[in-house]
Order: structure tokens, then sequence, then C-alpha cells
């Protein structure tokens, strides 16, 4: 497990979730592309300083953020090479100290426009090669947070822009992937 503290390149953000993805994409960003899918837990940081103030200490967590609620990423242990992300999502359970959780994976996406031109009755492989092979195919990361009560956020970072300034994030981008994120929660 490790924590991820901001970079000077995370941009200030509207919330703690928000800031939370932010900081997740930018970690991801900082080890490349092309690399397994990372799942982290999210915990309230101020909560986290007062009943481990040792481990807080450890992570540099140590002093008070203008008493901002945060919330602090931990990275969890990989995600299982060749197992399908849904089935993976589905054997998680967090313990109470847990607030929320992130996933950042890599995928390639299509424009709107290319929905059209889908062949009908590929399987699952024969589509994934199709859009791979797609001229107007991007790829991108995608980071997710959920927290318990139900927020969301997402950040989508293309591979031709990749910049920390050219990050998307909303969130409603990746509606499927928060829903399975928060059914870890259930």
């Amino acid at each position: 497990m490790s924590n991820l503290s901001p970079s000077p390149g995370t941009p200030m953000a509207a919330s703690p979730l928000t800031r939370a993805v932010l900081e997740i994409d930018e970690y991801a960003s900082t080890l490349g592309w092309d690399k397994p899918a990372r799942l982290f837990a999210l915990v309230d940081t101020a909560r986290l300083r007062r009943q481990e103030p040792g481990l807080a200490n450890q992570l540099g967590l140590d002093t008070d953020d203008a008493g901002k609620s945060q919330f602090t990423p931990i990275e969890q242990d990989e995600v299982p090479a060749g197992t399908p992300l849904d089935k993976f999502l589905g054997t998680i359970a967090w313990p109470d100290a847990v607030v929320g959780c992130a996933l950042t994976v890599e995928r390639l996406m299509l424009p709107p426009s290319a929905e059209a031109s889908v062949p009908e009755g590929l399987s699952d492989k024969q589509l994934a090669k199709w859009v791979a092979g797609h001229p107007e195919r991007q790829e991108v990361r995608l980071t997710v947070g959920v927290l318990r009560d139900g927020s969301r956020e997402s950040a989508v970072r293309l591979r031709d822009k990749d910049s920390s300034s050219e990050v998307l994030t909303g969130a409603g981008l990746v509606p499927g992937l928060a829903d399975a994120l928060a059914a870890t929660f259930a």
C-alpha cells in the first residue's frame, strides 16, 4: 500500500472527491501508459490523523490543511491480470474506515460519430479488435472515484493530450464504472 501526496501539477478542485480523483490521475500519469488497472481506498484524512497519528506522520499527513475535509488515496494490491474488472470488483468489501474508492484504468474509446458504423453481432473479443483498428480510436486513462454517500467523480486523460491541464472531469463521464465501484459498498 502506498499513499499519494498531491503533486505541484494537480490543480485545485471544487470538491475533495474531485481533488482525490485528480491526485490519482496525476500519480498514474507519472507511471506512464500501458499500465494495469489500479485500485485505491479513499480514507478521511482528518480521521486518519486522529486515529493513526504515526501512520499519518509516515504518510506525510501530519499537518492540518486549514481544517478542510479531504480524502487520502491509498493504493491497494494489484488488480489480478486476466480477471475481468467487473468480476474482480464484485469480490471487494471495504472496511468502515474506507469512505470511498477509486480506480484508474486505460481503455480505447471512439467518438460518438463512430457509433453508427459498429458492425452488428460482434462478440466482445471481436468488438475490441474492431475498436483497436478503428482510425478514430483514442487511448484514454479513466480515473473514477465514488464515496459511500453516492458522490461520484471521474477524470479522463487522452493519451494524445497527456497533460494535467487537458484532463476532463465530471461526475457522469463514466457511469458504468462508477456504478461498479459504488456496488463495492453495497
